[in-house]
C-alpha cells in the first residue's frame, strides 16, 4: 500500500476534524501514525516507509505544531461581517507560497479573477517538489492573504473567495 500526498493530506483533515486523538495504518513496510491531542491544538506526524518504494514517490512531512495562543489582530465588525460572506482557500500543506509558475510569468490568479473547481491558483514548494494546488470551490477572488514566496503552514488561508 502507498498513499499520494492528496490522499496522506485527506487523512490528516479528516483525522483533525473528527476529534480522534490518533490513528495509525500499517501495511507491510509502509507505515504512518497520525496524533492529535485534545488540549493544545498541535500535530505530530510520524511516517515510516521502505527505502526503496516502487511506484509513486511518498512526501515526508515534518511535524506540524500549530500555536494555540496566538491571536490575530481583530477585524474591524465591517470588515469580519463582509468577510462571513467569503469562503477561504487553506494551503494543503506547509511550504513557500508561490502565486506564478516561474518568476517572469504572470500571477494563476489576480483580485477579480473568477475560478472554477480543478483551476491552478497557486504553487506550494514542500521538499524541493513544487505541487499546483487547485480550486476547490468555484468564485471570485476577493482577497490574496499571503505575499508570494512566503512561508506557509498547513491550513493557513490563501485566498478569499466570493462564491456568488
Amino acid at each position: 500500500m502507498n498513499m499520494d500526498n492528496k490522499e496522506i493530506q485527506n487523512l490528516i483533515k479528516f483525522v483533525s476534524k473528527s476529534g480522534v486523538n490518533e490513528v495509525s495504518i500499517e501495511q507491510g513496510d509502509f507505515k504512518i501514525t497520525i496524533k492529535t491531542d485534545s488540549g493544545p491544538k498541535e500535530q505530530h506526524i510520524v511516517m515510516q516507509a521502505p527505502a526503496q518504494i516502487h511506484g509513486a514517490p511518498v512526501q515526508m512531512m515534518p511535524p506540524v505544531a500549530v500555536p494555540t495562543g496566538a491571536a490575530a489582530p481583530a477585524a474591524t465588525t465591517e470588515n469580519a461581517a463582509e468577510d462571513n460572506n467569503y469562503l477561504e482557500i487553506k494551503s494543503p500543506m506547509i511550504g513557500t507560497f508561490y502565486r506564478k509558475p516561474a518568476p517572469d510569468k504572470d500571477a494563476f490568479v489576480n483580485v477579480g479573477d473568477t475560478i472554477n473547481i480543478g483551476d491552478v491558483i497557486c504553487m506550494v514548494e514542500a521538499m524541493k517538489l513544487f505541487n499546483e494546488i487547485e480550486a476547490e470551490v468555484s468564485g471570485k477572488i476577493v482577497k490574496v492573504l499571503v505575499d508570494d514566496n512566503s512561508p506557509i503552514e498547513y491550513d493557513q488561508p490563501l485566498f478569499l473567495i466570493d462564491p456568488s
